[in-house]
């Protein structure tokens, strides 16, 4: 008996995630446009710069970004690898305290300013209660992060249209989970006067029913829960102990495993 973790919720074996930063004015119009498409994004805030010039306010973040998630992006915007550890307990811990504020659930995620960091840094990130931490570093692959605090993305939302459409051509073929991460600035469709780019991508890409929409902490808490999955010697048990349902494939088919519920999968 063939069994694999390679199953997104439903079943599915694509899994697309939006990861944007700044929190500038023109995540109002990004948002917009994502939720016309029903793909999902994360939003990573500088708690420090809302309200100032072209940025949002902390008044409008919770309706703004409904259905989406916020994530950190530190106070100040630093460059945390030249920061000494003081300043990067405090840029991280203090982004994430006004941002679960607002929002009103624990904000686990971040991406580095300017995309920069080093070992240093990576290392005290756990200590911090950051669960991830998105890089700039693009790969071109749609494959799972081998370090989540290392989370390298597929491309920059200009090459989003080239790979979006190589990645709705993928057809599941018993390989590997593909997940297509997407990163950018909203107000760079601004400075560069493409923002048909986001519907031309949602036509391509919004609405398909074998790819999970999701943000980057629903992906990351999807791929943990999977990882705990307890079987027993002869495969035909499965003890699910998290709060997450999860999906595997048996034999090529798609069997759910309830949150909480041991599975008979003979």
């Amino acid at each position: 008996m063939r069994i694999r973790n390679d199953r997104f919720p439903g079943g599915v074996h694509k899994a697309l995630t939006l990861s944007f930063d700044d929190g500038r004015v023109h995540d109002r119009r990004f948002v917009g446009k994502l939720n016309e498409y029903g793909i999902k994004g994360t939003f990573h805030l500088n708690s420090g710069f809302l309200g100032k010039d072209d940025y949002i306010t902390a008044e409008e973040v919770v309706s703004l970004f409904t259905g989406h998630e916020v994530s950190a992006h530190t106070v100040d915007h630093p460059f945390l690898e030249q920061s000494p550890n003081e300043q990067i307990v405090m840029e991280i811990m203090d982004d994430r305290r006004v941002l679960e504020s607002l929002v009103g659930y624990p904000v686990k995620g971040m991406s580095y300013p300017f995309g920069t960091h080093s070992d240093r840094v990576v290392s005290m990130l756990p200590t911090l209660g950051v669960e991830y931490a998105r890089t700039v570093a693009s790969h071109g692959k749609f494959h799972i992060p081998d370090d989540f605090l290392r989370w390298h993305p597929t491309c920059h939302h200009k090459m989003m249209l080239e790979y979006g459409e190589q990645f709705a051509k993928l057809e599941q073929r018993h390989t590997r989970m593909a997940l297509f991460y997407v990163w950018g600035h909203s107000y760079e469709f601004e400075n560069d006067n493409n923002w048909d780019l986001i519907d031309r991508f949602g036509e391509m890409i919004g609405g398909h029913n074998n790819i999970w929409y999701a943000t980057n902490a629903e992906i990351y808490t999807y791929l943990q829960a999977l990882e705990q999955l307890r079987y027993s010697v002869d495969r035909h048990l499965v003890h699910n102990p998290t709060a997450t349902s999860v999906w595997i494939s048996m034999e090529g088919d798609s069997v759910e495993i309830p949150a909480g519920q041991i599975v008979k999968l003979v």
